[in-house]
């Protein structure tokens, strides 16, 4: 019979949540938004990637005349013949971009701190990086060439050091794949910490309701606190299940919609860096190779099991207090008092996560932290894709599941004595009286 209760508990908490509109509204409006913002953003750099810019080039100097190469994006022109100021004056009256003037100089050496480019903006980064790396190739050679040396011979002697990273067993890896291991354990670190924060808000403020509405009173008639504490965190968790199931699949559905009719295309949207990357190690396919021969030598099975073990058993434990905050208090505001404690935890989980595990995974630091079970579900999840022995991984989660169980009852006894007080706010003194009723 109690388990009967409980598991009518689970589907009346199930039903009222994804029964409610701004659940449902949500559940469609989020992809959506998300997919939007992201195709905004590829259709805007795609238009900046189109926006063709066209530089002259003032070279008084005579020495970098041929060193400057258009590119789809910005045309170089050369002008000669004319002063400065009236080279300023036509671009600044025409439709180019900017003036690169290189004045002559005694040396090489004087021009360093003399060349100057002129626009109405600032410049991108990579657009001055570009110039000044042109220039200064061709100015390393013309000083080489003065001093005698050949700057040919000097490059063909330089040795490029391409390090592969390989296990005592024998199993490769690379700078990619490790990066691609910080990529898997940082998203789901944060994606835990996210759901913790919004499906743990749900589940206070589902308490919190019920308690002010006085319906608690009848429900507790009939059953025992702690059935209905589980009730409502399982019942909310799949309710969260399904809806970030939803997000996936409608993620997949817009995102294949606005792509094809708006005309968008995915790949334009390149960062600088990705640009640099992809010219350093040959283009789009050798990294996308690269890529899948990394994440074929992962160990998926492991990663995924441990993910959804720490997923649940994360988000079950800190459900489980923010259940125990709803009861202890009348209304939202007064939960603040209480939040501290609970997410500190995870936001120490996360930046123990990305300034050590980065630094060290094996590290004596991020091992005691992906034992604790207030931060194991982060810390742990980005440590298993560096390689973490399996018994450590059991050692981690059933720690885990054991607080959980311990914080249900801590919960319970704040749930049962909190849910039918009413006009007093309760202190943490207030709090450790409750556990001994």
């Amino acid at each position: 019979m109690a388990m009967n209760h409980l598991s009518l508990i689970i589907k009346r908490e199930y039903l009222n949540k994804v029964r409610n509109k701004s659940f449902i509204v949500m559940t469609f409006l989020s992809p959506l938004i998300m997919v939007a913002i992201f195709a905004l953003v590829a259709y805007l750099s795609q238009l900046n990637h189109d926006n063709k810019r066209t530089i002259a080039v003032l070279d008084e100097s005579g020495l970098f005349v041929e060193e400057f190469e258009s590119t789809s994006s910005i045309t170089y022109k050369t002008i000669t013949g004319v002063p400065l100021s009236e080279a300023k004056k036509n671009t600044e009256e025409s439709s180019d971009y900017g003036l690169l003037y290189i004045p002559a100089t005694a040396s090489v050496e004087d021009l360093s701190s003399q060349i100057v480019f002129y626009s109405d903006d600032s410049p991108s980064l990579t657009l001055i990086d570009d110039i000044e790396d042109a220039i200064e190739e061709k100015a390393n050679t013309i000083k080489l060439a003065n001093a005698g040396i050949d700057a040919q011979k000097i490059r063909d002697l330089r040795v490029n050091v391409d390090t592969r990273i390989e296990t005592f067993q024998g199993q490769e890896t690379s700078k990619l794949g490790s990066g691609l291991k910080l990529i898997f354990g940082g998203a789901a670190g944060y994606l835990l910490f996210m759901f913790i924060i919004i499906y743990g808000n749900m589940i206070m403020r589902s308490v919190i309701e019920e308690k002010t509405s006085r319906i608690i009173e009848v429900i507790i008639s009939s059953v025992k606190p702690i059935k209905l504490l589980l009730g409502k965190i399982f019942g909310t968790s799949l309710a969260g299940i399904t809806q970030f199931a939803a997000w996936v699949i409608l993620l997949f559905i817009f995102s294949a919609v606005l792509t094809s009719v708006f005309d968008i295309d995915p790949a334009t949207v390149q960062t600088p860096q990705q640009q640099m990357l992809e010219s350093s190690t040959g283009g789009v396919d050798s990294i996308v190779q690269e890529v899948f021969y990394e994440i074929n030598n992962m160990p998926l099975a492991n990663l995924i099991v441990m993910f959804i073990l720490f997923f649940i058993g994360g988000y079950l434990l800190y459900a489980s207090l923010y259940a125990a905050i709803g009861a202890a208090v009348d209304s939202e505001t007064d939960t603040q008092q209480f939040m501290l404690p609970i997410l500190m935890p995870l936001i120490l989980a996360v930046y123990v996560g990305f300034f050590t595990v980065i630094d060290n995974p094996h590290g004596t630091v991020s091992q005691v932290f992906s034992y604790i079970p207030f931060t194991s579900p982060v810390v742990m999840l980005m440590r298993i894709p560096f390689g973490v022995p399996l018994w450590q991984q059991l050692i981690s989660v059933l720690l885990l599941f054991v607080t959980f169980i311990g914080t249900v009852w801590f919960a319970a006894k704040i749930y049962r004595v909190g849910i039918l007080m009413y006009g007093k706010k309760p202190s943490y003194k207030e709090l450790a009286k409750w556990l001994k009723y």
